[in-house]
């Protein structure tokens, strides 16, 4: 079982159990549960550093939630698996809802047969005893370098996009006529220094959309936002159910007669809504319209699989490969449009001076 081993990946989400857990006692039994002690304020701790918060439990569905509500915790939860599926259904029924990776996970459960049903069934997911729930928040993978502004409002943003997903399902119509219904105004800037904090934890949390698989911390985006060989960019996404917030970068390096796409990610919070190739678009136009050829660097990893596509659809073809590292190339001839459901902002100060 994998308890006690801490990974060097971040967790995204904690998924706890119920009974003997969040609170002292049996739900369904005659005692009235209490809540244990200093769980609010580890709650409240895990949402302010940008971790997701669910529940994994078997027990009453509605009980439950009204305990919860009792306990004035139910608003830190989201998409909560409570019935009598194995722990282990629960958790990729998570998993699939949030869209994140099942490696991203932390289980919380008083008993060692729930633990060990997880661990056998994925064992990807960590797990954690509750008796040790007091020394929970010192974990170095619940501990993120730098809490952003996104980080703090992040169970904001999946509830939004768990909103979204409703309107989506609850309209009678094509795709592209629900999402031409939200109003998307999709932003796109030069990267400053006060976005580099939010630009590492994007390259960090990005693993589905990321070209490379590369992160890049504070100090290296610092340089090379400074520097005259590299523009780093910045996306942001709106619509009318509120702000996503920074959703992808791209690191462009200006080469004698071409430009080199070091990096390209984007958030797989936003796939559903078809922006993926929006800000690959905007670089093949910056590049033609500067006369540069445009390259691009990708690195086959196990989970970006979409990311291969991306560039297939727009049009790349693979020109040479060393070391695991694919360059891609694109001929500019025909690039694709912009989705006509997007309103674009881009920079209007995009000149050749900022590769000088």
């Amino acid at each position: 079982m994998n308890q006690e081993n801490e990974s060097q990946k971040e967790i995204k989400c904690v998924i706890w159990d119920l009974d003997n857990t969040i609170w002292d006692g049996t739900l369904l039994e005659p005692e009235p549960v209490v809540l244990k002690e200093g769980v609010t304020e580890i709650l409240e701790e895990l949402d302010r550093r940008g971790i997701l918060l669910s529940i994994a439990s078997k027990n009453n569905h509605k009980a439950a939630l009204q305990q919860l509500q009792t306990f004035k915790l139910d608003h830190f939860f989201l998409t909560p698996e409570i019935g009598w599926n194995a722990k282990s259904s629960s958790i990729s029924r998570i998993g699939e809802v949030l869209n994140l990776g099942l490696d991203t996970f932390l289980f919380i459960d008083d008993q060692p047969f729930e633990l060990a049903e997880v661990s056998s069934a994925h064992p990807e997911v960590r797990c954690f005893h509750a008796e040790s729930i007091d020394d929970l928040l010192a974990r170095r993978d619940l501990n993120p370098r730098f809490i952003t502004g996104e980080s703090s409002r992040r169970r904001s943003l999946y509830r939004e996009q768990l909103n979204r997903r409703t309107a989506e399902r609850e309209y009678v119509g094509p795709k592209d006529s629900f999402l031409a219904s939200l109003g998307m105004v999709f932003s796109i800037r030069r990267a400053k220094e006060a976005d580099l904090r939010r630009a590492e934890e994007l390259t960090v949390r990005t693993n589905q959309m990321n070209a490379t698989g590369r992160t890049y911390n504070y100090d290296e985006l610092k340089v090379l936002s400074n520097c005259p060989q590299h523009l780093l960019l910045i996306c942001s996404l709106k619509d009318r159910f509120g702000d996503h917030g920074y959703i992808g970068l791209a690191l462009i390096q200006r080469q004698e007669r071409a430009f080199l796409l070091k990096l390209l990610l984007m958030s797989c919070r936003v796939m559903s809504h078809g922006v993926g190739s929006v800000l690959l678009t905007y670089v093949m136009h910056l590049a033609k319209k500067h006369a540069q050829e445009l390259m691009a660097e990708f690195v086959p990893t196990q989970r970006n699989r979409m990311m291969k596509i991306t560039y297939h659809f727009a049009g790349f073809n693979v020109l040479s490969e060393l070391d695991g590292v694919q360059i891609l190339k694109h001929d500019l001839e025909a690039i694709p449009l912009y989705p006509n459901y997007i309103e674009l902002h881009g920079p209007q100060d995009m000149n050749s001076a900022h590769f000088q």
